[in-house]
């Protein structure tokens, strides 16, 4: 019997003018710093940061709304629908360090549903640019009401800040919350059966 190779092979793809230019970038970074960018630890550190720049703000390239209308599905239902604790990962704008929390999202379909594993991605696609919260909230929000035109539709985000939190007022334990809400969210009853739901925990 013929032998598999079943060893992992790890595939990435960037660009490479944009990896050239920005490995230039961080070496001079490095250097400005005062660190030595001959020693060894440091020899392929720009090639990694440029890397993992492009892997940090690839939502740029990323449609939202095309993604979601990827998965769109005719159903008569008009309950609330909610996808809560979404991880997310994204940085901050003024000082490009990151922020990491929370999404939770819900809408009220209006003839069409989509599905579920959509509404992470459009997260990721926001969040993986330069931010700030209040806008990321907003974007998020605006994305699901442009393309499924729901009743309502609800975002909050709960995130720690590491540029309050390595620096600054350098308060380890601040979360900073914010939220959106469209359509029958903003009626207090739904609004508040949406948080409700969301912190609640269920068994």
């Amino acid at each position: 019997m013929e032998d598999k190779d079943f060893s992992y092979q790890r595939v990435d793809q960037y660009n490479e003018k944009t990896t050239a230019a920005l490995s230039e970038h961080y070496l001079e970074i490095l250097k400005l710093s005062g660190e030595d960018a001959t020693r060894e630890g440091l020899l392929k550190t720009p090639e990694r940061a440029a890397k993992a720049m492009q892997f940090l703000t690839h939502g740029y390239e990323l449609d939202a709304e095309a993604i979601l209308r990827s998965a769109l599905f005719h159903e008569d239902v008009n309950e609330m629908v909610i996808v809560k604790d979404i991880e997310l990962y994204s940085l901050c704008e003024h000082h490009m360090l990151p922020f990491i929390g929370k999404a939770h999202i819900a809408y009220i379909p209006n003839g069409a549903i989509v599905g579920l594993s959509k509404i992470p991605r459009i997260v990721d696609v926001f969040a993986r640019r330069l931010q700030v919260q209040e806008r990321l909230t907003h974007q998020i929000l605006d994305c699901i009401q442009n393309t499924l035109n729901p009743e309502g539709v609800a975002v909050v985000i709960e995130a720690k800040h590491l540029c309050m939190m390595m620096r600054g007022v350098q308060k380890q334990n601040s979360v900073t919350t914010t939220s959106a809400f469209k359509g029958a969210f903003e009626q207090s009853e739904t609004r508040n059966e949406f948080i409700s739901l969301i912190t609640a925990k269920l068994s």
